[in-house]
């Protein structure tokens, strides 16, 4: 769990539903993943789904008795399911059966977990589960509609081999998604209506279909800036180089291998974005011939050479053509990864490049840079409408994704001064 979830959840106060659905038996771990972010966590459950997990298994993790009895008299003396409707910051049902998001959709109140939800003003977040074929059938597809409309988010379903033997959409959710959908629910939604394009990860530059030249970055600072833009509301793009990680949650993902195929989406892209974030590793050169056939050993000699010719400079590109055209030019935030003189060669590539931040690291240093999920950097920028002297400042180490919300904050106090 990292501190920028934390951040986020930290003493929110979450209720959640669960009900009648073999997926139940993951709703511990959610609990689990949400009390490790300092949520305070509060369950309600059905009937039914008392059929797959029990009440004092909940009330051991989440350690608050287990609400589940509209008329029981002990938790309705005082009228507790208003109470727990007003308590809430927000409130989640997972897993939510085809049944209880008709019955939302209706405006049912005839158990206590709908009766809470049509009283509970926080928001909702619903991890449906269930057939695909009820997942795909008119009636839940509208009524999941009528429930987006009001505001509820919908986490999944996702799609695979289901318990009932059917393969397709209808399963809940991992307990992972649905935390991530809960820092997107409770997160500040300060860049809502912002498109951000972000870049990450390496390139790699093939020699020969076997062999290419790439770097050290794992994409980790590039992921961490777009999942913490789509936690804060932004409709994010991530071009990608080759990396293991997986696709952040609420962000679009298109996959690249080499430079010129990241400059290439990233120019295609380009007018539809208000910011954009080149935080990948890009290599500066490639090999001037590739062969389509393994260079073999005996045939490159014992001391071989490799011609190499220079990429294209995707930030210093967007940075020349920022002001050209009718339309208000992207907030451009460019990244050096450097190992000497942070300060100076910053403030020079801040003030050659043509961007509005510029964020440098020392990869080095101990925890900043490749590899590691901790980074201190130094931000260089000035005031976007203004040619007054960039200044820069150096951020204490944090962890990437507390760096990356640090560099939104920046960014928005720059646009909204």
């Amino acid at each position: 769990m990292n501190k920028s979830k934390k951040s986020i959840l930290e003493g929110k106060r979450i209720l959640l539903g669960i009900t009648g659905g073999i997926a139940a038996y993951k709703v511990p771990d959610l609990v689990r993943l949400l009390i490790k972010a300092k949520a305070d966590v509060r369950v309600v459950m059905t009937d039914a789904a008392q059929q797959f997990v029990t009440p004092l298994t909940m009330q051991a993790i989440s350690q608050h008795v287990v609400a589940t009895d509209l008329f029981d008299l002990s938790q309705e003396a005082t009228i507790g399911h208003i109470e727990l409707a007003d308590w809430a910051e927000l409130l989640v049902i997972a897993p939510a059966t085809a049944d209880v998001v008709a019955r939302l959709a209706l405006g049912f109140a005839n158990d206590l977990l709908t009766t809470i939800a049509l009283a509970c003003q926080a928001p909702l977040l619903i991890a449906p589960a269930m057939n695909v074929n009820m997942w795909q059938h008119p009636a839940t597809k509208n009524n999941v509609a009528v429930l987006t409309e009001r505001g509820a988010e919908i986490v999944g379903p996702g799609h695979g081999e289901l318990a009932c033997g059917w393969v397709g959409s209808g399963r809940m959710s991992e307990p992972e998604e649905i935390l991530e959908g809960c820092c997107r629910a409770l997160g500040p939604q300060d860049l809502k209506g912002l498109r951000i394009l972000v870049t990450a990860g390496p390139t790699y530059e093939a020699l020969d279909p076997v062999r290419f030249i790439t770097n050290r970055s794992t994409g980790k600072m590039g992921y961490a800036l777009a999942q913490a833009a789509a936690w804060r509301g932004a409709d994010v793009i991530l071009v990608s180089g080759p990396t293991v990680l997986p696709t952040p949650v609420g962000v679009k993902r298109i996959d690249v291998e080499s430079a010129r195929e990241m400059h290439d989406k990233v120019v295609a892209h380009r007018s539809d974005a208000d910011v954009i974030a080149l935080v990948a590793a890009v290599g500066d050169y490639r090999p001037q011939v590739v062969s389509t056939k393994k260079l073999k050993k005996t045939a490159l000699g014992n001391t071989p050479s490799i011609q190499l010719e220079e990429n294209p400079d995707i930030l210093k590109e967007l940075g020349a053509k920022k002001w050209v055209g009718k339309r208000k030019p992207p907030f451009l935030i460019g990244f050096a990864a450097e190992t000497e003189n942070i300060e100076q060669h910053a403030a020079a590539k801040f003030q050659a490049k043509g961007c509005d931040l510029m964020i440098a690291n020392d990869i080095s240093e101990a925890g900043s840079g490749f590899k590691t999920d901790t980074n201190r950097v130094y931000i260089v920028s000035n005031h976007r409408d203004k040619a007054d002297k960039p200044t820069g400042e150096w951020l204490p180490k944090m962890t990437k994704a507390e760096v990356a919300n640090a560099i939104l904050d920046k960014m928005i106090n720059i646009l909204n001064p």
